[in-house]
């Protein structure tokens, strides 16, 4: 089958299998599925659907993807659906958001004869799924809840902490999906009492619990006390029939004036609830899912799975935060690279310059990485990406004065070429040869200021020009049958003086372009440092958010409790919601000592780096402050 992708708008022609059942039995995610979620960049809506096999799962997934045909639809007694099915759409209400599709296997097909099959696959729906939507046919009672046993044997099969026993379960409701009871040839009129109920209230009536302790009661009790536990956020639809029976064979393939008014008017009405009201698919602490960390946690989750093992929902957030926090780091190496690469096309350029790039790619490229970085809690990665830009900033800096060097020595070559040929031909070995020689060397340094403006290795390479030409100055003068002795002697103590004067000029400039390095630093750091406090306020909302979320879940879940007379589970769970307060204000502390040892951490490198240069710079403040005597020697 032939799949076209676009990564911008996220669209697929066709759907394809997520998750496929080897003969083995064992679950394995799909390679292509996972490549098409990586070239997509958005957040993303999941929505997924579970049922018995043969209740029209398939069509409700086409119509929340906009079309009459993907899903496969059967007609027959055997499951089409094999395995969980991806159909990845741009969203319709959610602009810059994508709207994952998961078709699920049928439960309860009796070809498999393997339940615990029908379990895995409910709970890779549930973890998967920020909206599960529940298929069922006919009416929702006893026999219809007794059927969706899995729920009550989630948390034997899911795991929130490492160090969990499995039955766990307190944490769930922070990451379970949004849960809808799609009721499917739904024939009872939606009235209790002779007054009219709401679809809500028929699913809430459903899900009452009895009291008393027996057996029977406990058992009647139990999957109605796991759906109002873990999906504290449900919602129900009622379908009619959608056409007359003998049509059903035939529903992928019927035109809208084929089915009944009521059956479109209600898939209307679901289509745009689910558009509308599923949420982004978050991690536990609300950290946003796209595309690409939805596929990670695809692969960790089925491979879980296969092995044996029972999914932990902490370790595969540690594992998904391994993985792009490495990716986050690359990232942002990547934005500054590219900018310092197109930059180092101009190479030679100003201090001033190549100082400013650095600064503003280094922003950029954190702003890249802490986008992209979730539970980088002790800053490892942080301090991977800034010790890297350091590094590469260091070799920009070489980089730059080494082409700022060739440069300004290719300057001089030009400038003193007639200099070299008279050298050659003895021009300065005339009488009065040494005034010449100077007065071509005055004009050589003239020109070569004019030419080299602010160029960083500029006094550096003069300094080593005046040096070599010394040697040629002293023989000349020597020489120069013009000049007296005491003439030589002043001519050699000036050329003395020049030399060290170009000395400190060229030290000089060395501890102008040291400053400059200091000040970027000090910008950076104070940068990175208003970016960390960004990201930690940032995350300390969507903490409080989210516990704010489940506290009011089990508040209302504690008020119908009582308002039915379950006194002692009300009180329960009051226990519950103070032991939850606690917790969470624990986790919330742990938080920000962690962010405060990043910040130390941070600014510890950053004060152990001024340190180096400022040591730098008083060895060079020493050298500036020596100054020549008339005698040629040098002072403090």
């Amino acid at each position: 089958m032939c799949v076209c992708v676009c990564a911008s708008s996220a669209t697929m022609q066709k759907p394809v299998c997520l998750i496929d059942t080897g003969m083995d039995g064992i679950l394995r995610v799909k390679q292509k599925a996972l490549d098409i979620l990586q070239q997509i960049q958005n957040p993303v809506v999941v929505v997924g659907v579970v049922g018995l096999y043969r209740t029209g799962k398939s069509y409700l997934m086409n119509q929340l993807a906009g079309k009459q045909t993907g899903f496969a639809l059967g007609s027959t007694i055997e499951s089409k659906t094999k395995g969980i099915w991806m159909w990845c759409v741009p969203h319709p209400s959610k602009a810059g958001h994508t709207l994952v599709l998961l078709d699920t296997e049928g439960l309860g097909d009796i070809q498999k004869g393997d339940s615990k099959h029908d379990t895995k696959i409910f709970s890779l729906a549930v973890l998967l799924s920020s909206t599960l939507i529940y298929n069922s046919r006919g009416t929702i009672d006893n026999k219809a809840i007794e059927e969706l046993q899995f729920v009550t044997e989630i948390s034997e099969h899911i795991k929130f902490k490492s160090s969990d026993e499995v039955g766990d379960s307190a944490h769930f409701v922070k990451f379970f999906p949004t849960f809808i009871w799609a009721v499917r040839d739904f024939t009872l009129e939606l009235k209790l009492d002779n007054k009219c109920t709401t679809e809500d209230e028929y699913l809430e009536l459903a899900l009452q619990l009895k009291t008393g302790t027996s057996k029977i009661t406990t058992e009647y009790n139990l999957p109605r006390e796991c759906i109002r536990n873990y999906f504290p956020s449900r919602k129900c639809f009622v379908f009619p029939f959608p056409t007359n029976p003998e049509n059903l064979t035939a529903l992928d393939h019927l035109e809208s004036s084929d089915l009944l008014s009521n059956f479109l008017e209600k898939s209307r009405e679901f289509c745009d609830f689910v558009f509308h009201e599923s949420p982004v698919k978050k991690l536990q602490d609300g950290q946003t899912v796209n595309a690409r960390v939805f596929g990670h946690l695809v692969k960790t989750y089925v491979d879980t799975i296969s092995k044996g093992d029972i999914p932990c929902l902490e370790n595969a957030v540690v594992a998904m935060a391994q993985i792009e926090n490495e990716a986050a780091v690359k990232e942002g190496l990547q934005v500054y690279k590219s900018g310092m690469e197109q930059l180092k096309e101009n190479f030679p350029v100003e201090v001033m310059e190549i100082t400013a790039k650095h600064q503003d790619l280094n922003m950029t490229a954190t702003q890249a990485f802490m986008k992209r970085s979730f539970k980088d809690t002790e800053g490892k990665h942080l301090k991977e990406l800034e010790e890297t830009i350091n590094d590469l900033f260091e070799g920009y800096l070489r980089q730059n004065q080494e082409s700022s060097k060739r440069k300004c020595e290719e300057i001089l070559s030009q400038l003193s070429a007639e200099m070299a040929t008279n050298l050659k031909e003895g021009i300065y070995a005339e009488r009065g040869g040494y005034g010449l020689f100077c007065n071509d060397v005055k004009k050589i340094v003239d020109d070569y200021k004019k030419n080299t403006g602010k160029q960083v290795k500029a006094e550096e390479v003069l300094k080593d020009f005046l040096q070599q030409k010394s040697v040629d100055s002293n023989l000349i003068r020597q020489a120069d049958k013009r000049l007296t002795e005491k003439e030589k002697k002043i001519a050699e103590q000036r050329e003395k003086e020049i030399l060290l004067e170009q000395d400190l000029m060229s030290k000089e400039q060395e501890r102008l372009q040291l400053e400059q390095k200091m000040a970027a630093e000090q910008k950076s750091n104070l940068e990175r440092v208003n970016q960390l406090k960004d990201k930690m306020e940032a995350e300390m909302r969507l903490m409080r958010a989210e516990g704010e979320k489940e506290m009011q879940s089990k508040l209302r879940e504690q008020a119908a409790l009582l308002e039915k007379g379950f006194k002692e589970k009300a009180d329960m769970m009051a226990q519950e919601m103070r032991e939850f307060q606690i917790k969470n204000a624990e986790a919330e502390e742990r938080r920000s000592r962690e962010f405060t040892s990043m910040m130390e951490s941070m600014n510890q490198r950053h004060g152990e780096a001024m340190s180096q240069m400022m040591r730098q710079h008083q060895e060079q403040m020493k050298s500036l402050v020596r100054r020549p005597r008339n005698d040629g020697c040098v002072v403090l």
